[in-house]
């Protein structure tokens, strides 16, 4: 499929003018659709209300909304009175084959589907330009925080350098319940399931793959840069032990899962997924269970921190509906930064300074380690700290949760981009 995105001659999108009022096609009745539906209460039905729902699961019994429920996406794709669709099912596969189907019939979207975002975005920008409706999903990054569009109009020049926070509630829980209540990994998961901070298959958030798709939408909105998933790496705490607790707490620090995103030159930046240490006066340091945090630095304004809660059926919620009233009054992205700058380039030509705890050298010979910094031999475990070129490290991601150990980044970019 061909998904060259032709750029912008001139600075002329198209128009687009305030809806008098939303009349929803809802897709998904899960957590946060049932959250929505309830936050849609609270707002007047003259500018928003659902009008269907469509679910796949006929055995679910729907009592507060029955009269609403559909089973055939055509009820809501085809209904000329549907001039919005909300789309928050788990498949991604499903949710881009609804979200491009709507958006050729002229309907706009509002999608909270990261997944299918990041897999799918340049044939989704593509959509938008050519259809002149609207995609927007501020609700797929980061919760209730209104990363993407302060992204797409507060930092809209070429002087940010970096994002770099906490992008999944779900993890983030269970690190404060390690950390805060010394609980085992395993009971930590438990209890963030217990909760319905994670799903029963939790490989999704814990594996890192929430917050790098997350992060490939961060991207396109701070740099105007697509990248696809397999070619950046993330690594998830699914590997943790007291151990790696140990280490971090004789560091004086924490270990956060944290999404990087960094700039080195006005020609190329770099982003991964990976545990991290960090130091208390980090501004993530106290961002605690199903919070997120997200730091922003530009070259002049210095740092600027966003907070807010990353998982929850309402919170994200809340999200979807300022998607709701922002189409309400004709908003829609831009992608100014990748259709009328010169964007950077990705590269994982970076060196980066790794804690790695193994017990077999076998374990850590599969990286290809440029220098040891530091060394540990103990009766159970070692580990070393050393530098390791991501590149090297994007090789064997489908390896590493397999093996027995674990790596956190120190914070360091060891030697920075390599000559």
């Amino acid at each position: 499929m061909d998904t060259t995105i032709v750029r912008k001659t001139n600075k002329q999108a198209h128009k687009s003018y305030p809806i008098t009022q939303q009349v929803i096609g809802l897709f998904g009745f899960g957590n946060v659709g049932k959250g929505l539906y309830h936050v849609l209460c609270h707002v007047p039905r003259e500018k928003a209300y659902i009008k269907t729902i469509c679910v796949k699961d006929r055995s679910k019994k729907r009592d507060e909304c029955a009269n609403l429920i559909t089973y055939n996406p055509d009820d809501i794709l085809r209904d000329p009175d549907i001039n919005l669709v909300v789309e928050l099912i788990d498949s991604a596969r499903d949710a881009f084959s609804i979200v491009k189907k709507a958006m050729l019939m002229g309907k706009s979207v509002v999608s909270g589907n990261k997944a299918m975002l990041a897999h799918h975005l340049p044939e989704l920008v593509q959509l938008q330009e050519k259809t002149g409706v609207a995609l927007l999903y501020d609700a797929s990054a980061c919760g209730s925080i209104p990363v993407i569009r302060n992204l797409e109009e507060y930092y809209d020049n070429d002087l940010l350098v970096s994002i770099r926070g906490i992008l999944n509630g779900s993890t983030n829980f269970i690190l404060s319940r390690m950390f805060i209540h010394s609980e085992s990994y395993s009971d930590a998961l438990c209890q963030a399931q217990s909760l319905g901070f994670a799903e029963s298959n939790p490989d999704f958030d814990v594996m890192g793959f929430d917050a790098l798709y997350k992060l490939i939408i961060l991207a396109l909105h701070s740099f105007g840069t697509f990248i696809q998933p397999e070619q950046a790496f993330c690594y998830g705490i699914q590997n943790l032990t007291n151990f790696d607790i140990g280490y971090a707490r004789e560091k004086g620090k924490k270990i956060k899962l944290v999404a990087h995103l960094r700039k080195f030159s006005e020609s190329c930046f770099t982003l991964f997924v990976i545990p991290t240490l960090v130091a208390p006066d980090d501004y993530i340091f106290n961002v605690e269970n199903e919070f997120n945090g997200v730091v922003i630095e530009g070259q002049y304004y210095d740092k600027q921190f966003m907070f807010g809660k990353g998982a929850g059926g309402f919170p994200t919620a809340s999200a979807v509906l300022s998607d709701i009233t922002a189409r309400l009054h004709g908003y829609r992205y831009e992608y100014k930064k990748f259709y009328f700058s010169s964007p950077p380039s990705y590269t994982t030509d970076v060196v980066l300074s790794l804690y790695i705890r193994y017990s077999r050298e076998s374990d850590l010979n599969v990286f290809d380690i440029l220098e040891v910094q530091e060394r540990y031999n103990g009766p159970e475990y070692r580990w070393v700290v050393a530098r390791v070129k991501l590149s090297s490290l994007l090789k064997i991601k489908e390896l590493l949760p397999k093996r027995n150990l674990f790596t956190i980044f120190t914070g360091e970019y060891s030697g920075g981009i390599l000559s």
